[in-house]
């Protein structure tokens, strides 16, 4: 079964749906190629194309006073139901970014933090992550707790754990004063809600990664935010650290959705602050795991990770969608005592939280996923040949 057909829009959406300023993008087959649109906020839940005001959702997150400019949706083309897109009659559910550059924090949650140690100790053999965990838990979850990055008590902590012989490049990162801010994937190349995800065939130990994603603009400003899996392999990044762009950016290896809301009076980036992201994976082999990721346990404020990220020393025209770490690394044994979690074939994740919906996805190796053939030039084309350049 396609992740597609087993969707609903009362399994994606917020909660009070209503309150929501919901913005994404599709592949309309109307409009023969790809548009940012507006989700209605009445029952019908009605795709409004927004290519009139800006033909990318780039452009469109730029324009100042935009919550007031999509306040009358009698001046945008309307695309047809949500549920068109999701069952495939009317095209198509997309990421709800384009040109923006694809950034993520790493190591920004005390117990993702451990887990990386681990897998730094391990040289990514799973089989050993299990005893390393237990010697290391103790004495490292206990001295990270409530440790504020680049703080004095951080600088105290490092200090420690060097003498104990326990420092480690991602305890640097992960507490020390500068973040690590990586680039997860390429624009144009995140997959949308109900798309494949994709696992490298050599990795035998991957994860799921739930996350919440900003959108933020060039100038800095943080407009709204998403959920995103910041897919993971473990033995990959375990096996060094300079493998990290293989361990993250691979086929169909980045989602994001399944929209992208915006804030105004009914949501702030202080809702982002107190989220609660829980995550879910099921697979055919009847194996379930659920999990929950705290915002509030975060190392670092969602601005600090910002500011480090864009700023005098650093720009980003087209902006960018930045996700912002989890505290949740699976350890749950499946094919095995001692080995973990791993993914296997045709597993469903859903990661949700009930401000932003629910971002749903079926595994599959990322050599059979569909190929990413539809880049920058292919969009300006495309664009082109609809009036909107």
């Amino acid at each position: 079964m396609n992740a597609e057909q087993s969707i609903t829009r009362e399994m994606i959406l917020p909660e009070a749906a209503s309150d929501a300023l919901l913005i994404g993008r599709v592949w309309s087959n109307k409009a023969n190629g790809p548009c940012p649109v507006l989700v209605s906020q009445d029952a019908s839940q009605t795709l409004f194309d927004l290519s009139s005001l800006a033909p990318t959702v780039s452009q469109l997150l730029e324009l100042d006073g935009l919550v007031a400019a999509l306040a009358d949706k009698s001046r945008f083309d309307d695309l047809g139901p949500l549920d068109a897109f999701l069952d495939g009659t009317a095209g198509q559910l997309l990421a709800p970014n384009d040109l923006q550059a694809v950034k993520a924090a790493g190591v920004t949650f005390a117990d993702s933090m451990l887990e990386r140690v681990i897998e730094e100790q391990a040289k990514g053999d799973p089989l050993r992550a299990q005893d390393i965990r237990k010697q290391l838990a103790p004495v490292l979850g206990d001295n990270l707790k409530g440790v504020v990055a680049g703080s004095e008590k951080a600088s105290e902590v490092k200090r420690l754990l060097q003498d104990m012989g326990l420092w480690s490049q991602y305890l640097e990162v992960g507490i020390g004063p500068d973040a690590e801010i990586f680039t997860k994937a390429q624009p144009m190349s995140s997959v949308g809600c109900g798309s494949l995800i994709g696992i490298h065939p050599k990795s035998e130990w991957n994860n799921p990664e739930p996350e919440i994603v900003l959108a933020v603009t060039s100038a800095g400003k943080i407009v709204g935010a998403a959920l995103g899996n910041d897919v993971n392999l473990r033995d990959f990044e375990g096996r060094s650290a300079l493998l990290l762009s293989k361990a993250k950016d691979n086929n169909a290896s980045c989602s994001i959705g399944p929209f992208i809301r915006l804030f105004d009076e009914k949501f702030t980036i202080e809702d982002v602050k107190s989220a609660s992201i829980s995550l879910s994976v099921r697979g055919t082999d009847g194996f379930e795991m659920t999990g929950s990721s705290q915002m509030k346990a975060i190392s670092r404020s969602p601005e600090n990770l910002v500011g480090q990220l864009l700023n005098d020393n650093h720009q980003y025209p087209d902006g960018v969608v930045f996700f912002l770490g989890t505290m949740f690394a699976p350890v749950k044994d499946r094919r095995g005592a001692g080995l973990g979690f791993t993914h296997e074939i045709g597993d469903v994740v859903e990661i949700s939280t009930p401000k932003l919906g629910r971002l749903v996805n079926r595994v599959e190796r990322s050599d059979n996923c569909p190929a990413w053939t539809f880049g920058l030039s292919a969009l300006m084309g495309n664009l082109a040949r609809r009036g909107l350049l």
